[in-house]
C-alpha cells in the first residue's frame, strides 16, 4: 500500500528541474529560492552567487530514511556537507527556519548516526550537526531582547537588521524549543536550550487569567498586539510542543504548562467538534471558522489519549475534505461558506498527520480509507508532470505553480506511515511540527522516559515498583487504572474539566465540565445534577 506514496513523484522532479534551489515549481518545471521568503517577504541584497539552501532536499532526508532509500540520502548528505552554507546575506524567518532546516539536518544526524539504519558507511563524521551548530549559533542574536522572546526575522550574517519589526506570533517565539533543545542535548552547549525555554516561559507567564494566550506580540515590550486566537495559525504549533517537549525531555514544567493550556481550549474554545477563536481576555467568541492549520488538533490529541474528541473533530474535517476535494484554507463557520479570499490547499500535510495517529492508537481500517481517499484526490487535483501543484481555488481546482517542501517533509511522510509504519517497530520516536522525527532518548530526560506510543511498551521505574506504562499513562484520557501490589490507582485524564460547583448541582449544562473518565461531555439532569446523562 505504501507504494501509492507521492512522494517519489514529487521528490524526483524536485531533483531534476529545481535543484539545489529551494522549491519547485511544477507547471513550469522552474525553480523559487523560497528559505528567506517564508513569510511571504523576498530576499534582500540577494548575493549573486547564491544557489539556493536546497530546503526541499534538506526536508527529504527523514523521509528518504523512513522509505528505505538508504542511497539516495547518503547521496544527499554528501551535497549538504560539501556545498551547503549559512554565510550569507539573507534576512530569514526564524521560525520557519528553525523547523524547516535546523529540525531537518539535526533530524538527519541522528538518523544518519542510528546503527540500525545501516547508513553512512565509514564517512560520516557529524557533518550535519556541523551545520545544525552553525545555524543555531545565528540564531543566538534574535533572542536578545529586553523579553527574551527571539525577533521574527534575523540576517544570516549580520543578525537583527536596524528597524527590524519587534511584531512576532505566538508560535514564532513559542515553538522553538524542540529543535534548539535538541541541538544543546547533541553538542553540549546549553545556549540554545536556554534562550528557548526562556523565550517559552516569557510567553506562558504573558497568559490571561484564563490561560488563554493571543496570537501576536511585541518582543520588546512584551505587550500582546492581537488578543484574539484559537488553535490555528500563529498558535497551533506553542500547544504541539508543550506537549512534545515534555514527551522528549521529561521535564514537568512543560506537562504542567500543556495541562492548563488544554483544558482552557477545551472550555474556551471548544464548540462540540468545531474549535472556534475567543478573546484570551474574556473566553468570549471572536471567529467561527474552521482553518487547515486546525486539523494537526486531532493528532495531538492521540498522544494524550484524548481519543473520542479526537475522532470527532477529525470526522468534522474529512467531511470538509470530501465536500470539497482537499481541504480549503479558511471555512466560515458561522456561515457554512468558504472564507471568499482564502480559498486555496497548498498541499497541507495537517489531516494527514491527525488520520496517521488515529490509526496508530485505534488501529480501525476506516482511517485507511481516509488515507487512501487524500491519496487519490492528491493524485486527481494536485498531480502534473512536472510535480505536485498547490490549489488556488477549491471551488474551481485552478492549480498554483508551488510544491512547497513541507509536502515531502509532511504529507507524505505521513502517508507513507499511514500505509506502511514498519519503520517504528521497536522504536520510539516524536515528530517536530515539520514532520522530522526525533527518538526519546533516556539520556536527555530527567527521568527515566516512557514511550507514548501504546503499541511500543516499556517499563516506567520507581523505588517502590516496576509497573508498565506509556509516556502520556499519568495524563491520558479516559482515566485508567494501574495495578500494583498496592492495589488500584486511579490516574485522573488530561481531558477533565471539573464541574462549576464542588457538589455538582447545575442550573445548565454550560456549568458541568468533561467526565474524567470517560472525556465525555457531562450534562444537567432535571434533578439538577451534572452526569453523564443519556
Amino acid at each position: 500500500m505504501a507504494r501509492v506514496c507521492p512522494f517519489y513523484h514529487a521528490y524526483e522532479n524536485y531533483m531534476t528541474h529545481a535543484f539545489p534551489h529551494d522549491e519547485l515549481k511544477p507547471l513550469t518545471k522552474s525553480f523559487t529560492d523560497s528559505l528567506s521568503e517564508l513569510g511571504n517577504l523576498k530576499l534582500q541584497h540577494l548575493p549573486q552567487d547564491y544557489n539556493g539552501s536546497a530546503l526541499t532536499l534538506i526536508e527529504s532526508l527523514s523521509s528518504l530514511v523512513i522509505m528505505g532509500n538508504n542511497t539516495e540520502f547518503e547521496r544527499a548528505l554528501t551535497w549538504l556537507s560539501e556545498n551547503l552554507t549559512f554565510n550569507v546575506d539573507a534576512r530569514i524567518n526564524l521560525f520557519e527556519c528553525n523547523i524547516r532546516v535546523l529540525g531537518g539536518l539535526i533530524s538527519a544526524h541522528i538518523l544518519a548516526t542510528d546503527s540500525t539504519n545501516r547508513l553512512v558507511q565509514g564517512y560520516y563524521n557529524n557533518q550535519l550537526l556541523n551545520l545544525a551548530e552553525d545555524l543555531g549559533r545565528r540564531f543566538l542574536p534574535a533572542f536578545h531582547t529586553p523579553t527574551g522572546l527571539p525577533y521574527a526575522w534575523i540576517n544570516l550574517k549580520y543578525g537583527v537588521m536596524e528597524n527590524e519589526t519587534t511584531e512576532t506570533s505566538t508560535s514564532g517565539c513559542g515553538s522553538l524549543i524542540l529543535e534548539m533543545g535538541a541541538l544543546s542535548r547533541l553538542t553540549g552547549d546549553p545556549r540554545y536550550e536556554s534562550a528557548a525555554l526562556r523565550a517559552l516561559r516569557k510567553l506562558w507567564s504573558m497568559r490571561s487569567s484564563l490561560n488563554l494566550l493571543g496570537t501576536t506580540l511585541d518582543v520588546i515590550t512584551g505587550e500582546w498586539i492581537e488578543y484574539s486566537s484559537g488553535i490555528g495559525a500563529g498558535v497551533d504549533s506553542f500547544y504541539e510542543y508543550l506537549c512534545k517537549a515534555y514527551i522528549l525531555f521529561g521535564k514537568e514544567d512543560y506537562w504542567r504548562m500543556f495541562h492548563s493550556a488544554y483544558l482552557a481550549v477545551q472550555k474556551y474554545f471548544r464548540y462540540g467538534p468545531w474549535y472556534h477563536e475567543a478573546d484570551m481576555r474574556t473566553g468570549k467568541p471572536t471567529y467561527w471558522q474552521l482553518t487547515s492549520l486546525q486539523a494537526f488538533w486531532p493528532g495531538l490529541q492521540v498522544l494524550v489519549g484524548d481519543i473520542g474528541a479526537a475522532n470527532s473533530t477529525h470526522r468534522e474535517f474529512f467531511y470538509v475534505w470530501q465536500k470539497f476535494g482537499v481541504l480549503p484554507e479558511r471555512y466560515l463557520l458561522d456561515h457554512q461558506m468558504l472564507h471568499p479570499t482564502e480559498k486555496y490547499y497548498p498541499l497541507r500535510p495537517e489531516l494527514a498527520e491527525s488520520t496517521f495517529y488515529l490509526y496508530q492508537a485505534t488501529k480501525d481500517p476506516w482511517y485507511i480509507q481516509v488515507g487512501e481517499s487524500i491519496v487519490n484526490s492528491l493524485n486527481s487535483y494536485t498531480k502534473v508532470e512536472g510535480g505536485f501543484a498547490s490549489v488556488r481555488d477549491v471551488t474551481t481546482m485552478q492549480l498554483e505553480d508551488h510544491q512547497h517542501s513541507f509536502f515531502l517533509a509532511e504529507t507524505c511522510k505521513y502517508l507513507y506511515l499511514l500505509f506502511d509504519d514498519s519503520f517504528l517497530v521497536d522504536r520510539n520516536y516524536i515528530f517536530t511540527t515539520e514532520g522530522h522525527p526525533l527518538p526519546v532518548f533516556s539520556s536527555w530526560h530527567e527521568r527515566l522516559p516512557e514511550t507514548y506510543i501504546p503499541t511500543n511498551w516499556t517499563y516506567a521505574k520507581s523505588e517502590q515498583q516496576t509497573r508498565r506504562a506509556s509516556a502520556m499513562s499519568l495524563q491520558v484520557c479516559p482515566a485508567i487504572a494501574l495495578r500494583s501490589g498496592h492495589g488500584v490507582q486511579q490516574i485522573e485524564s488530561a481531558c477533565h474539566i471539573p464541574d462549576s460547583r464542588g457538589d455538582h448541582r447545575c442550573f445548565s449544562d454550560e456549568e458541568c465540565g468533561v467526565d474524567s473518565s470517560a472525556c465525555r461531555r457531562r450534562s444537567c439532569s432535571m434533578a439538577g445534577y451534572c452526569g453523564l446523562w443519556v
